[in-house]
């Protein structure tokens, strides 16, 4: 068993100065709870991702600035659709991809969680706001570690075993979210205004987690943010 599972996280992409990069905050919670992180730059060539791959034990899929391409779940651009990066889409597709022939444990975050559910054949609420009537605001701004709604569970998810609740608090940064669950997966969470917020695999001996808030920010106060990594990381040490 590998006492110190290394685990790869996709970056993301400065338009403006060419530069990839990452948040700290998903590294510094991987790490505290005994993994080492690995950075993967977004370059979608398989050969490269396959390398990767074969040297980690996990994958994170982070958030990101960016929204999925909808051509990609066979919509055109709705008005309010942000900013795409090509590279971005390609390179976390191109992951998830070789990631399922492996079977290696993945928590998707966020952007991560949507473009798994794309990956799976599955689509996208482009605009919350202007698309789900009676939304709550999802995009809560700072301070962005707050808890600002509460989530209802299913019981005997894998979140539900998590969190050991069926009910709890999170925080939230999104302006887009999943609309039709892709395959192998099922709805673990939503919001109370219906927004889906967990989704995870259905398969036996597979974990795959998909959460649309952020634990990142808060798993130094928050004990479910503590748990997901903790739970997420054990994973990757078998």
């Amino acid at each position: 068993m590998n006492q110190n599972p290394k685990i790869g996280i996709t970056m993301r992409l400065e338009v403006e100065t060419d530069r990839f990069y990452l948040g700290r905050d998903y590294s510094e919670a991987i790490q505290n709870f005994g993994a080492v992180p690995i950075h993967i730059s977004l370059i979608p060539d398989r050969d490269y991702i396959a390398n990767i791959l074969e040297s980690v034990d996990g994958i994170l899929l982070p958030g990101s600035n960016t929204d999925v391409e909808p051509m990609r779940f066979g919509e055109e651009s709705h008005q309010k659709f942000g900013r795409n990066v090509p590279v971005k889409d390609e390179t976390d597709l191109l992951v998830l991809e070789l990631a399922e022939e492996k079977q290696i444990p993945i928590l998707a975050i966020c952007f991560g969680m949507q473009i798994l559910n794309v990956f799976r054949g599955g689509t996208l609420y482009q605009d919350i706001q202007s698309q789900i009537p009676n939304a709550y605001r999802h995009d809560q701004g700072v301070p962005l570690e707050r808890n600002s709604h509460s989530l209802l569970i299913e019981e005997g998810t894998l979140i539900n075993k998590i969190t050991e609740s069926c009910k709890i608090k999170v925080n939230s940064h999104h302006h887009q979210s999943v609309k039709d669950i892709g395959k192998y997966l099922r709805i673990s969470a939503r919001s109370k205004d219906g927004v889906i917020e967990c989704i995870e695999d259905i398969r036996d001996g597979r974990f795959i987690l998909g959460v649309q808030w952020h634990p990142e920010l808060s798993w130094k106060f928050d004990r479910n943010s503590k748990s997901i990594f903790k739970v997420f990381v054990e994973e990757c040490k078998k």
